[in-house]
């Protein structure tokens, strides 16, 4: 088996070279070995070969290939807290049967029920801002996205519950930024519970806290049934499957993690992001504004998740930086072909998002924003895949769109802001994840005129 060629330098030098500068290693790998290059991996204590392909036609073939040949599930990589039955650690019928489950709740009529309530959250986060005073985006667009989640996903109702799980939650995603937590995420040696006083024993302890109050509503919920609850919690519990089973409790908090995890984080910092190119270039604000300003004040949430020049700029955003630069690696379980090398069983092949978004041929000039590329042509699945592709494409994909386009609609019709200075803001790891580098520094410069002439016509006829 002749593998694709590739760097040769020590693999662990290579895996350092990844932690701390990803963008780069894969930028210099495809400069010097072309859109399908073979690198070194290291699960465990064992070292094995990973392909990493950013060619379309061999996405387009990994995507397309027989779970049963070429999946991930099972042979993903462990991640902390998620649990065995998370969808994403799941293969094969299981993970089918998940998916089934998941779906409805994830269908895009669902989205109009929690249009208002993420309309309403942004209001909340963004009324303690306070003018001419910098602020990072990135820490209220995570507020507001946990919050959703708190609210449309799990249900949660404010209270000692919704205080104690939000307070032990965020002292465990807030956690995530420092470099030694990247450490504990890539190598499992360090995921060691020596007691309270070592991180990882803080983390378990936390995480056994968590626990106990998601069970705790679970339990509350099946005994205290109200079939008008619209929350992705609720409607989990009434999901059967083909043999009307339900989801059990364990099943239940795992994918309630899972959507915690893939959808918090990612959500908040493409937000981050979409909100600094929309002031690094006021072109692109001016033409957003013009969409929403057709709109007027009292606009249907749906209305908005059609405005094309809105949804041009998201999916720039989600291009120039993947929030994830590769999916999960799909291992190869019986031999096969892709982009004409024969692959046999062991091998992991990896579509990279980073790189096959950053294509001179799809994208001229990759590294500028620019949104009107979506507006002048449509890109195939192989061709833009921010949220995956396959049977492994993010369930969340529709929710996460509606609430990223809400939330900027909301903002910036209410708002007038600016970048708090002029240097550039570069991607750099947290976690799993690229974020942007100081959260995106901004200033509030005041309300928009357009919606305080309102506020005070409102007033003054109170």
């Amino acid at each position: 088996m002749k593998l694709p060629d590739g760097p040769k330098t020590p693999h662990w030098l290579q895996k350092v070279q990844y932690i701390t500068d990803p963008l780069g290693y894969l930028d210099s790998a495809y400069q010097r070995y072309g859109d399908i290059c073979t690198l070194p991996m290291t699960r465990g204590k064992d070292k094995e070969l990973m392909v990493l392909i950013s060619n379309p036609q061999g996405i387009q073939e990994i995507f397309s290939t027989d779970p049963e040949k070429l999946d991930s599930g099972g042979d993903a990589p462990k991640l902390p807290f998620l649990g065995e039955q998370s969808l994403i650690a799941l293969s094969g019928e299981r993970h089918k049967r998940h998916r089934k489950l998941l779906t409805p709740p994830f269908h895009g009529e669902r989205m109009q029920a929690y249009g208002q309530l993420i309309r309403d959250i942004t209001e909340q986060v963004t009324s303690q801002w306070t003018i001419d005073k910098p602020f990072s985006m990135r820490s209220s667009t995570q507020r507001i996205s946990f919050q959703v989640i708190l609210k449309a996903v799990f249900g949660l109702e404010d209270g000692p519950r919704y205080q104690e799980i939000d307070r032990l939650l965020t002292m465990k995603l807030e956690g995530r930024k420092s470099i030694f937590r990247a450490l504990l995420l890539f190598f499992p040696m360090l995921q060691k519970d020596w007691g309270p006083l070592s991180p990882w024993g803080r983390l378990m302890q936390n995480e056994r806290n968590i626990d106990k109050l998601i069970y705790a509503e679970i339990a509350e919920r099946r005994d205290n049934f109200d079939p008008s609850r619209t929350d992705i919690l609720s409607l989990m519990i009434t999901a059967r499957d083909e043999q009307g089973q339900p989801m059990t409790d364990v099943e239940l908090r795992d994918e309630l993690i899972t959507l915690l995890v893939a959808g918090h984080e990612t959500t908040a910092t493409s937000l981050a992001w979409a909100f600094y190119w929309i002031h690094h270039q006021p072109e692109v604000r001016e033409k957003v504004l013009q969409e929403l300003d057709v709109l007027g004040d009292n606009y249907d949430p749906m209305e908005i998740f059609k405005l094309p020049y809105l949804d041009a700029v998201c999916k720039e955003t989600l291009r120039i930086y993947p929030i994830a630069i590769v999916p999960f690696q799909r291992r190869v379980k019986s031999p096969l072909q892709i982009m004409g090398y024969q692959f046999e069983a062991g091998i992991f092949l990896v579509p990279c998002i980073y790189l096959t978004h950053h294509r001179q041929d799809l994208y001229p000039e990759p590294k500028q924003f620019k949104p009107e590329r979506f507006l002048e042509r449509q890109f195939s699945p192989s061709e833009y895949l921010p949220f995956g592709g396959g049977n492994r494409r993010c369930l969340g994909m529709a929710f996460a769109q509606f609430e990223m386009k809400l939330v900027l609609a909301t903002i910036l019709s209410q708002w007038e802001l600016g970048l708090a200075d002029s240097k550039p803001v570069k991607p750099v790891r947290r976690g799993f994840l690229m974020a942007p580098s100081d959260g995106v520094r901004m200033v509030v410069k005041g309300k928009r005129p357009q919606n305080q002439r309102v506020l005070e016509t409102s007033s003054s006829s109170a």
